[in-house]
């Protein structure tokens, strides 16, 4: 697989630039995210992520630029699940709120590594044996129905054998050092609480990568495209989730709505074969899943709230 390195540096750099920019700068001091930050935030990272659209689509054509804007749909779509589980975590270790973006930062940033490597992963994958898009096609479809049955999902903390391992290998401080992740105490190396709730986001990201990089792979196998979609989506996810954490149980179907995505582009690789879904088709077929969720959901909380 022959790419050019000039435009991943570029992206690459815009990303280190900005998120040092988001540590150093914006955020040096840990403090509650409030309503009116997280809406300015989510809507900063959605206008970067859109011009860039537009960079794709001037640069790239209107086909690589309806991918870009799809797969970060889809992406974008999937982390609202990231975010019911962000919530259980940070309830389960008790997590004060001003330190909630600290970590969610970090586990971005621990994110955009991972997705990189599962990413080429995914792709040389399928380059070399072409029957992997079924079995990604299946995992999705098999994901779908699985999460149209979950209610909530904390066995990802509570019964996590790499979170247990840890406790067993380093040892772990009773009470919160601050913002800390790691001390030294009498010269060995200690582990914070912090550093567990660090570990339990970095593993719910890899769990949910296993749906929604297959999911992308469905839309397009331009790396670029694949990548700098996922990795917009996850830089947004934190403003989102501090907007949006509280309303989610609003949007009861909406789960419903995922589950019903990652069946459909389940069935897409399946069938890539037979039939290969052109790309508008798809994008209309998700945002309309997205709507008649959202509409379902108004509809069914006037109906308690009625009653």
């Amino acid at each position: 697989m022959v790419i050019s390195l000039l435009p991943w540096f570029g992206f690459l750099g815009l990303i280190t630039i900005l998120l040092i920019i988001d540590l150093s700068v914006l955020n040096r001091e840990d403090h509650i995210i409030s309503p009116r930050e997280a809406t300015i935030w989510s809507c900063v990272w959605i206008g970067l992520a859109l011009l860039f659209n537009l960079g794709i689509f001037v640069l790239k054509g209107s086909q690589a630029g309806l991918e870009f804007f799809t797969g970060y749909l889809i992406e974008k779509s999937l982390s609202l699940d990231n975010i019911f589980v962000f919530v259980l975590i940070f309830k389960y270790f008790s997590l004060s709120p001003h330190l909630y973006h600290r970590v969610l930062f970090w586990g971005v940033l621990g994110a955009i590594l991972m997705r990189l490597v599962l990413i080429f992963t995914g792709l040389e994958l399928l380059e070399r044996f072409s029957w992997i898009f079924y079995v990604f096609g299946a995992i999705l479809i098999y994901s779908g129905f699985q999460m149209s049955k979950q209610q909530e999902h904390l066995n990802v903390v509570s019964q996590n054998k790499f979170v247990n391992l840890i406790k067993r290998f380093i040892p772990i401080t009773e009470d919160y050092v601050g913002n800390r992740f790691l001390i030294r105490r009498q010269g060995k190396l200690v582990a914070t609480p912090l550093f567990l709730v660090l570990i339990s986001i970095e593993i719910s990201d890899l769990i949910f990568a296993v749906d929604s990089i297959p999911a992308i792979l469905a839309i397009t196998r331009d790396p670029f495209i694949v990548y700098t979609s996922n990795i917009f989506a996850i830089l947004g996810l934190r403003s989102l989730f501090f907007l949006i954490a509280n309303l989610l149980p609003r949007f009861y179907y909406l789960k419903h709505a995922l589950s019903v995505i990652l069946i459909f582009v389940g069935c897409k690789m399946l069938l890539h074969q037979a039939y290969k879904i052109p790309i508008l088709i798809s994008l209309g077929i998700i945002l309309l899943i997205f709507l008649i969720a959202t509409i379902a959901s108004i509809r069914r909380k006037t109906c308690v709230e009625e009653k």
